[in-house]
């Protein structure tokens, strides 16, 4: 007897979206997996997979693309959704290819290559740091010299297709930046040149259907992700004030942004900075997926939004031709705060305050979430609990010079 159920086809290549894989088969889909080989038995949501397909690591949207062609010789996948950012590419392509709903790839870029973004926004009227293409050297010098000669410096050399802080370099000089390109030789274009611009980051999560912003939540960093994966340290994010100038603000610059990228239905996980010099915010970043470091789960306490959970609502309202709701919000205010740690399994115990309402179970992790009715005990708690974890389990990594497990 054939299946009757809607069929999905989710790509990931790390081990994520167990949220969305549940709900997604809650709602009533058939739900594969594609993933790489050596994710085959890791934790999966096992009783809402119908199949899970695997493929080697490290292959391109276009070798990937004829092993997906041959799962819909016998399956009418109505949706593909990729789960990690890395399989964006992949998922466009395919959807490309087979002629199916959801973003190509030239919609795909604007939330995917760094550079696509950064342009697609400026020409929508939001504010970003200076930037150029290191394509043309000759302008790449007018735009570093014409930096120099105003006092910019200094700059970042960003991958435009990383992800978080992986791969980027500071240039303190216009001259430093020719070693770097020739090191990188053909991959050079692949890579941007970005005014650094000091200032606190914040990030924005957000859910979207047909085009309009249903809900977003404003949220700031402790230090910088960049710093952090960097120099080291202790993350933490949290809820910013709802009624406050900085969320309001926030709120404003996000709409606008996903508006000039052109965001139709889904989630995105966005990034923003507060010059110190002046004070004004910038676009930095955003993405077509759920933000990592348990910032789902941050939201889901704060909010009663779990934007894995609201993403496969989405992609089932939009294969059935529904029309997707929000859940009951509520006003609460929750952070987190996590780090590497030297212990196998840390011991949270004295980490006891009321509002602690998650533990994070992970071998050499250290993590927590607190929620609260005001925003300011959850800013007090992160203080704290962050220099606590600074003192009791931080251990650093060195940072890969690509993306991993």
């Amino acid at each position: 007897m054939s299946d009757e159920r809607p069929a999905l086809l989710c790509i990931s290549t790390y081990e994520k979206g167990q949220a969305f894989l549940h709900e997604a088969a809650r709602l009533g889909c058939r739900v594969e997996l594609l993933t790489v080989n050596k994710l085959r038995g890791a934790n999966w949501p096992w009783e809402s997979l119908a199949e899970i397909h695997t493929i080697p690591e490290d292959l391109t949207a276009q070798e990937t693309l004829p092993l997906v062609t041959r799962l819909f010789k016998h399956k009418n996948f109505l949706r593909v959704v990729a789960l990690d950012e890395f399989d964006l590419e992949t998922a466009a392509l395919v959807r490309e290819h087979l002629r199916l709903a959801g973003m190509g790839e030239t919609r795909t870029r604007y939330f995917r290559d760094k550079l696509a973004m950064r342009g697609g926004a400026r020409n929508g009227g939001v504010v970003v740091p200076d930037f150029c293409s290191v394509a043309n050297h000759d302008v790449l010098w007018q735009f570093l010299s014409a930096g120099a000669d105003k006092g910019e410096g200094p700059w970042l050399l960003k991958p435009r297709w990383s992800a978080s802080a992986i791969g980027i370099q500071k240039i303190e000089k216009p001259d430093d930046v020719w070693p770097m390109l020739e090191k990188l030789g053909d991959e050079a274009s692949n890579h941007l040149v970005e005014r650094f611009v000091p200032g606190e980051i914040f990030h924005v999560e957000g859910i979207t259907w047909e085009g309009k912003v249903l809900w977003a939540g404003a949220h700031k960093y402790g230090a910088p992700p960049m710093q952090t994966m960097h120099q080291g340290g202790v993350f933490t994010t949290r809820t910013l004030q709802r009624d406050g100038e900085e969320a309001r603000e926030l709120l404003n610059i996000h709409e606008k942004t996903l508006m000039a990228l052109g965001m139709t239905s889904g989630v995105t996980h966005s990034e923003f900075i507060r010059a110190k010099v002046d004070g004004r915010f910038y676009f930095l970043e955003t993405a077509a997926r759920v933000g990592g470091a348990f910032i789902a789960e941050v939201s889901e306490f704060a909010s009663g939004v779990n934007p894995w959970v609201e993403w496969a609502r989405i992609e089932v309202a939009a294969l059935r031709g529904e029309t997707y709701r929000l859940p009951e919000l509520r006003d609460d205010y929750a952070g987190s705060v996590i780090c590497l740690a030297r212990q196998e399994e840390p011991d949270l115990c004295g980490y006891n305050a009321p509002e602690v309402v998650h533990r994070m179970k992970k071998h050499h992790h250290a993590g927590l979430i607190v929620r609260s009715g005001s925003a300011e005990r959850v800013r007090e708690l992160l203080e704290e609990y962050g220099e606590g974890f600074l003192r009791d389990f931080y251990a650093r990594m060195e940072v890969p010079d690509k993306p991993r497990d």
